[in-house]
């Protein structure tokens, strides 16, 4: 394992890493639903978590965390003593209702809390998060539909770097747009090129220092929507780490 995340992290610089042991062990949890098991393979948990460098008791936040397969790996490897907030707003719950209710069947995963809020207030508190995620969401930050709220930008992402601890670490993944289109892709193509994100996220004070190519796809038809069935679960995707200082 440890072998294959070095491989993937393109530049890193002080991550704490996840001891191996610890990751192999959440994700071989038998009582895992098949679903996510088979997620796996298209999604490359064992990489995307290793690059938070989180572990036993630290906060974090899966905003926009849809049925919360993510937010559910987190809550295993801090807990205990740690807290996973999975956010969704109304629109997200809109789709990710069924999914989230199954996940709860049973009363909450470990080291996890439903975290319904909407993008004008997260409700993440100040310099309280050890980690932040948005997985293949952020270019919804520059899509507006019938009903899908139209985001302010500035404060959306002013919220999140407040509530990042000095050193806390936020972390994107997303569908690669053609280069040089910038946001405009998320509009009707679900898609942000990587060097607007890149540079959108700097803007707001974060600096960046990890990524990872795991999941990327140079045969990708960057004129699809990730939607579409030709290109859906194998999409070109980026990995971008960034810290407050």
């Amino acid at each position: 394992m440890k072998k294959i995340v070095a491989a993937a992290l393109l530049m890193v610089t002080s991550i704490m890493p996840l001891h191996a042991e610890t990751l192999t062990k959440v994700l071989a949890d038998p009582d895992r639903s098949i679903a996510d098991q088979k997620r796996d393979a298209r999604s490359r948990p064992d990489v995307v978590i290793e690059l938070l460098g989180i572990g036993e008791g630290d906060r974090v936040a899966d905003i926009f965390a849809g049925g919360g397969y993510y937010s559910e790996l987190l809550g295993s490897v801090v807990s205990p003593g740690g807290d996973v907030l999975l956010h969704n707003n109304k629109a997200y719950l809109g789709f990710a209702a069924k999914a989230l209710d199954a996940r709860f069947a049973k009363g909450a995963p470990p080291g996890v809390t439903r975290h319904d809020r909407e993008v004008d207030d997260l409700d993440l508190g100040e310099g309280n998060l050890d980690a932040a995620m948005i997985i293949m969401s952020y270019h919804d930050l520059y899509h507006s539909s019938e009903g899908w709220p139209t985001i302010d930008v500035a404060d959306f992402m002013g919220q999140i770097v407040k509530a990042l601890k000095p050193g806390g670490r936020f972390l994107i993944v997303d569908h690669q747009g053609a280069v040089g289109t910038g946001s405009s892709a998320a509009q009707d193509l679900h898609r942000i090129d990587e060097a607007f994100a890149r540079k959108d996220v700097e803007s707001y004070g974060l600096k960046y220092v990890a990524s990872s190519d795991v999941l990327r796809n140079p045969d990708d038809d960057f004129s699809l929507s990730p939607f579409d069935p030709k290109v859906r679960g194998i999409t070109d995707r980026f990995i971008l780490v960034f810290e407050k200082p």
